[in-house]
C-alpha cells in the first residue's frame, strides 16, 4: 500500500521532532539528550521494552504484534549522531550549539524511525516482533560495531535487519537500493618520512623528503589504475603533505602524508595495502630515507543480502510504486557503520530520496522533512508484509 494515512496524519509532528533534533545535535557517543528524547518517545509510544546504554548510548525499543506465533524478529535502525560541523544554514531550527551540525541527516533518520515505531505500537498489525535500533557514533565511531558487540542481535534473537539513508539530489518519493556493496569500505594510511634535513641552497647534503614524498604520492596514485582489476573498483587518495617546516630555504627532516582507501571487497583491501606498503618503503630506501606506514582498516563494505535486497525494494515499491525505484543503483564509495549490522545478520540498506538539497557533510545541507511519510511507511511495509499478522 502507498504512504499510510496515519503517517501523513502524523508529519507534522514527526517533522517536530526532527527540528528539535537537529536544533540540539550531539557527536559520536555523547549524545545523552537525543537517545533520552528517543527513550521517552518509545515509552509514550506503549513499546514492551525499552533499554538505554546498548553499545554505550545506545537505545533499543521493542514492540510485539497482535501475536507472535511466527517467531520472526526483525530490527530497524536508525542513527543518532551529528557531525562536528558549523552549521551556515540560517534556519530557524539551525543548531544550537557551536561546532556541531545534523549535516548528514541523522536527525531526519531518527525521526522517521520513530513516527515508524509509534505507528507500529498503535497498529501492531503483525504476528512477530520488531527491534528498534538506534544507534550512536556512526560517523566515524563505529557505533553500530558497538552495538553489535553489545549482543544486540543475540539478545532480540534478531533474524534480520534494515536501515535507510536519505540521498541528496534524488527526488523526494523515490528509492535505490542494489544487492551486493553498495558503500564502500573506509581505510586511512599515515606515512611518515625521516630523512637528512638541511639547507635548500645545497640539497646534495641532505635527503629531500619532499622529492620523495612527491614520487610516493604519484605511486600510489597509479596503484588503482595498474594494480586494481578495471572491472573492480577501488579510490586511493593523499589528502595531506605536511613537512614539519614552512620555510622556504629549508629542507625538512620528517615528512607526513595521509589519506583515505575506499573499496568493495575484501581482496582489493589486501591488495591496496600491500602495494602502498611496499611502494612506499621501496622508494623511500632507493633514496636513502626511512617509511613508516600506518595502515588502520575503517568500516567494511556495506553489503547487502541479495533476498533482503529484493524484498526491501519490493516494499518500496509498494510504497511509492515500480517507476520510483531503482533496484540496481551503482555503488557509492562513502562508507556506512550498518556494515557492521550486515555482517551480524541478514539484511539490506536502501537511499531514500531527499530531494534537491547541499550535499550531505555539506555545511548548508538539511534534511526534507517531505520525505518523513515515505521513509515512515516504508520500515511500516517492512513489518508488516514480512510478519503478515494471521
Amino acid at each position: 500500500m502507498p504512504v499510510r494515512n496515519r503517517l501523513a496524519e502524523m508529519h507534522d509532528e514527526i517533522t517536530a521532532w526532527r527540528r528539535d533534533l537537529h536544533e540540539h545535535p550531539e557527536i559520536l557517543f555523547d549524545v545523552h539528550r537525543t537517545a533520552g528524547v528517543v527513550a521517552e518517545k518509545l515509552r509514550s509510544f506503549g513499546c514492551d521494552e525499552v533499554v538505554e546504554g546498548i553499545g554505550r548510548t545506545g537505545v533499543v525499543g521493542v514492540i510485539r504484534g497482535r501475536s507472535t506465533g511466527t517467531g520472526r524478529v526483525i530490527a530497524l535502525r536508525a542513527d543518532m549522531d551529528a557531525l562536528p560541523m558549523e552549521e551556515i544554514t540560517g534556519l530557524e531550527y539551525a543548531s544550537r550549539t557551536p561546532g556541531a551540525m545534523h549535516a548528514c541527516g541523522h536527525d531526519g533518520h531518527t525521526a522517521i524511525l520513530l513516527g515508524a515505531a509509534q505507528y507500529l505500537a498503535e497498529t501492531r498489525n503483525f504476528d512477530g516482533t520488531v527491534v528498534l535500533l538506534f544507534q550512536p557514533a556512526e560517523e566515524g565511531g563505529a557505533g553500530g560495531l558497538e552495538m553489535v558487540n553489545d549482543g544486540v542481535m543475540d539478545r532480540w534473537n534478531v533474524q534480520e535487519v534494515y536501515g535507510l539513508h536519505n540521498m541528496p539530489g534524488m527526488a523526494v518519493g523515490q528509492f535505490a537500493i542494489r544487492s551486493g556493496p553498495l558503500l564502500a569500505s573506509a581505510d586511512e594510511f599515515t606515512i611518515r618520512l625521516e630523512g637528512k634535513g638541511g639547507h635548500a641552497a645545497v640539497p646534495h647534503q641532505a635527503i629531500d623528503l619532499v622529492l620523495v614524498g612527491s614520487q610516493i604520492v604519484q605511486a600510489l596514485n597509479a596503484i588503482v589504475s595498474r594494480n586494481v582489476d578495471p572491472v573492480k573498483h577501488a579510490v586511493l587518495t593523499v589528502a595531506t603533505f605536511m613537512t614539519e617546516s614552512d620555510t622556504q630555504n629549508v629542507i625538512s627532516h620528517s615528512v607526513k602524508l595521509r589519506g583515505t582507501v575506499r573499496c568493495f571487497d575484501a581482496d582489493m583491501r589486501d591488495l591496496v595495502q600491500e602495494r602502498l606498503t611496499a611502494l612506499t618503503t621501496g622508494i623511500a630506501a632507493s633514496h636513502g630515507a626511512v617509511a613508516h606506514v600506518q595502515y588502520d582498516r575503517g568500516y567494511p563494505p556495506t553489503v547487502n543480502h541479495a533476498a533482503q535486497a529484493e524484498f526491501a525494494a519490493d516494499c518500496a515499491e509498494a510504497v511509492v510504486g515500480p517507476d520510483k525505484v531503482d533496484r540496481n543503483t551503482p555503488p557509492v564509495m562513502p562508507a556506512e557503520d550498518f556494515a557492521y549490522m550486515l555482517e551480524a545478520r541478514p539484511g539490506a540498506y536502501i537511499f531514500l530520496g531527499n530531494g534537491d538539497t547541499a550535499m550531505c557533510h555539506h555545511p548548508a545541507y538539511d534534511f526534507n522533512d517531505d520525505a518523513i511519510p515515505v521513509g515512515c511507511s516504508w520500515f511500516a511495509e517492512l513489518v508488516e508484509r514480512r510478519m503478515q499478522a494471521v
